[in-house]
């Protein structure tokens, strides 16, 4: 796969977020342009600077692994973007499991009954599968109360918590930090694209954001990813009000691109006691169904 220019702007950013300072480089004249010359880089990383300005120039085909890691502690990166740089080789060169093109079907991806069944015996906290395009596959009933707003949003597609983000003006209410749940929506796709470069739902989701959001094309242009982890968030629901909940995000061994995520509430907190309410306005919603 030709992805010379993901990988150019990818490592172009990296570089350009690096000081001298942090770099443990001293300053010794006024830079025309933010960041770490690449002869500073080549230098951190051992390698030349003739061969390090061609990889920059996106050639990473053949690349080995230990010039990788070289250049990526050269650059700093954390695990996502070391995760990231990996991803770009494997595509550059064609190999490896995720760079290659995989067959698909139009058909809507359900839960399979066991998961669903796994997902519904999590009653004191929200719980949802999604992809990296972003798309909440499944969830159990506290999980689509929190969301119904994205599934009131989007009848009878499927809810897309980056078009969610970026199309609906609902968004802001609902992500009381708005900017920092736009950054994260945009990270994770930018990281689902360097895993599977192949996957023309998350091109044309990028092309569609891209079109139609300014805030996502300049997100889009920083080339930040993330990796699935722990923390807190906040979330402002139409019926219960304020929810700051802490989860937990796990990658699904057994569906490979899913990731399960858990919210839970701290014990006899404001927002415990808002998801109880949020479970009976879940259950008086659905027998008004």
């Amino acid at each position: 796969m030709d992805n010379r220019s993901e990988v150019r702007e990818f490592l172009t950013t990296r570089r350009a977020k690096l000081t001298p300072q942090a770099a443990g480089l001293p300053e010794v004249d006024r830079r025309r342009v933010p960041g770490l010359r690449r002869g500073e880089v080549a230098a951190l990383a051992g390698v030349s600077i003739e061969y390090y300005s061609k990889l920059e120039r996106g050639s990473l085909a053949g690349v080995s692994a230990s010039v990788l890691e070289a250049v990526a502690r050269a650059l700093q990166l954390d695990d996502a973007e070391r995760t990231h740089l990996f991803h770009l080789a494997q595509a550059a060169n064609g190999s490896g499991r995720l760079a290659k093109p995989r067959r698909r079907t139009a058909k809507r991806w359900t839960p399979r009954p066991s998961l669903q069944w796994v997902l519904d015996t999590i009653t004191e906290g929200p719980a949802i599968v999604r992809n990296g395009r972003m798309d909440l596959l499944a969830t159990n009933h506290l999980g689509r109360a929190m969301h119904s707003s994205l599934y009131d949003r989007a009848p009878g597609a499927q809810p897309n918590f980056a078009r969610y983000t970026f199309l609906d003006d609902d968004s802001h209410r609902f992500y009381p930090d708005w900017s920092t749940a736009a950054d994260v929506a945009v990270a994770i796709l930018r990281t689902e694209a360097g895993r599977d470069p192949h996957d023309k739902a998350l091109q044309d989701l990028v092309g569609e954001l891209s079109t139609c959001n300014t805030e996502f094309r300049q997100r889009w242009s920083a080339h930040n990813v993330r990796l699935h982890g722990a923390g807190t968030k906040s979330f402002h629901h139409q019926a219960v009000g304020e929810l700051e909940l802490a989860y937990e995000s796990v990658d699904m061994i057994s569906d490979p691109g899913l990731t399960l995520t858990i919210y839970a509430a701290e014990p006899a907190s404001p927002t415990a006691d808002a998801l109880k309410l949020l479970a009976s306005w879940a259950a008086m919603s659905l027998a008004d169904r």
